[in-house]
């Protein structure tokens, strides 16, 4: 029985939505459930809930899902500073509104 966690309800859509595009992907590679679980080294159960966007499903079954599927390239962009918008926003809010240079000693 997996552990389920509470997610809010914008992280399951998300699960859920990429639960359904690796499935898709998975049959647009005409890729059965049995040599997708064995290429991605677990059952065909843990793949059935990948594509049901379980959240008891550890991030490393996910990440083998898509490594088969070679759609890997993408998710080490995700939390990217450089796609983290608030961040920045945030870290931008922190500059100095000015910068005195030292003067010269005499």
């Amino acid at each position: 029985m997996s552990k389920k966690l509470h997610l809010p309800i914008p992280a399951r859509k998300a699960l859920n939505k990429l639960g359904k595009d690796i499935r898709d992907a998975r049959l647009r590679r005409r890729i059965g459930t049995e040599l997708m679980a064995e290429r991605a080294g677990f059952s065909r159960i843990t793949l059935s809930k990948i594509e049901k966007g379980d959240s008891g499903v550890s991030v490393g079954a996910y990440v083998s899902a898509l490594f088969v599927l070679g759609m890997l390239d993408r998710l080490q962009d995700i939390a990217d500073a450089r796609h983290d918008l608030t961040g920045l926003m945030l870290e931008e809010e922190r500059l100095p509104k000015r910068i005195r240079t030292p003067k010269a000693e005499k």
